[in-house]
């Protein structure tokens, strides 16, 4: 049976969710599941915006099959080729042999790669600023690269002040008896999900981010319809805020990311002692990390979110632990720059931790390292401690 939601007269959302996938690109965490985006569109002309991944093709299809009722699909858009979107659109092409699909020259390309020859003739790319019209509604495109694919474009239906912005704005977390931001405390319940989506799926680009929030500041618009998430109607200019945040590396709010990595539980007695000392120096908000035990896409979250971070590593094998290495380089993978950061080592007999911590730091853009780096042998003494302590009131006052 059909579960589709109706978001303007003319446009009815037909996409699916997945409450079973562990695993978001099989690489992220997603325990709230995640959801599949597409959007019919019902003109002169009929529209859709977007197909769906495969584990959610058969409601996709029964809510198109609802949603158009007896009337022809004519037009297929193709805002971004990845499969978590668009590994329906052959079967769509198949169901639909009259619809033709527009998309950009290297998505194209792309399904070339993808589905072969069978699709070619169907195949229509776009320019810049390019436009559709279906009846009443004119829809335009605009190319928006490495958003975060080089293939991708977004779509502005400028009758009803849509915006189908793709990856853009999208969320982490299936929609749950609701389609809407404003149905739903967005702020604490999904912001979370929200930052963590951009920071891992589009974080490391942030200046063709910024391009494409330049391109959308021209537009009034009325409905922001990404691919994964809530659909947006009221207060977009404030989710609009948090990309601009995001996107330029500014941190959202006045805190400190503690990261540590611990093998028999002494560093990570000095994260403590260090985390209580930020607090003493008027620190309100500490987030803080076991970085063997907690995925790192949540403490990259975290880390865009701070403007400061305290990185506290045991030494192992002669470097840096392993869990640590993997955060930093995925920090450094995401392009993470202007923070201030204060770094604590850990070795018993050859402490070598901070050295390496440092040099993966200084390869990064902007990034101040406090000094000194203390270095603890073994366990935390006396005096170790109170130069903890002395850093962490260097670092709240940085």
């Amino acid at each position: 049976m059909e579960c589709i939601a109706r978001i303007t007269p003319d446009l009815i959302w037909v996409g699916g969710n997945d409450r079973r996938l562990n695993l978001f690109e099989n690489i992220f965490p997603i325990p709230r599941g995640v959801s599949y985006n597409s959007y019919l569109l019902l003109d002169e002309k009929t529209v859709l915006v977007d197909t769906v991944d495969k584990a959610v093709a058969g409601v996709f299809f029964d809510n198109l099959t609802a949603a158009l009722g007896s009337r022809p699909l004519d037009y297929i858009v193709v805002n971004h080729m990845e499969p978590d979107h668009a590994a329906t659109l052959s079967e769509a092409c198949g169901r639909y042999p009259d619809a033709q699909v527009m998309l950009t020259a290297k998505a194209a390309q792309m399904a070339a790669q993808f589905f072969g020859e069978s699709l070619r003739e169907r195949l229509h790319p776009v320019s810049e600023g390019e436009e559709l019209v279906t009846g009443r509604h004119r829809l335009r495109f605009y190319t928006a690269p490495m958003v975060h694919w080089p293939e991708v474009m977004v779509t502005w239906d400028e009758t009803d002040r849509v915006l189908f912005s793709a990856d853009a704005f999208g969320t982490f977390g299936a929609v749950s008896g609701f389609l809407f931001a404003d149905e739903v405390d967005f702020a604490r319940d999904w912001l979370d999900d929200a930052r963590r989506y951009y920071t891992n799926i589009v974080g490391k680009y942030g200046a063709p981010v910024q391009a494409l929030l330049k391109k959308a500041s021209a537009l009034d618009i009325a409905f922001l319809c990404p691919l994964h998430g809530p659909v947006w109607r009221r207060d977009i200019a404030w989710f609009v805020e948090k990309y601009q945040r995001w996107s330029t590396y500014q941190p959202e709010e006045d805190g400190v990311l503690v990261a540590y990595a611990s093998i028999y539980g002494h560093t990570e007695n000095a994260a403590e002692v260090f985390a209580m000392a930020l607090r003493d120096a008027g620190v309100k908000h500490v987030a803080m990390y076991d970085v063997s035990v907690t995925h790192p896409s949540y403490i990259l979250s975290d880390a865009f979110r701070f403007g400061k971070l305290a990185l506290l590593s045991a030494t192992y094998n002669l470097g840096m632990f392993p869990a640590m290495e993997t955060l930093l380089l995925d920090l450094k993978a995401h392009a993470l720059q202007d923070r201030t950061v204060a770094l604590v080592e850990n070795g018993t007999w050859a402490p070598a931790a901070g050295k390496q911590m440092r040099e993966v730091l200084s390869s990064m853009k902007n990034m101040r390292i406090l000094e000194p780096v203390p270095t603890i042998r073994s366990s935390l003494a006396a005096d170790t401690r109170e130069k903890l302590i002395d850093l962490a009131r260097q670092l709240a006052e940085a």
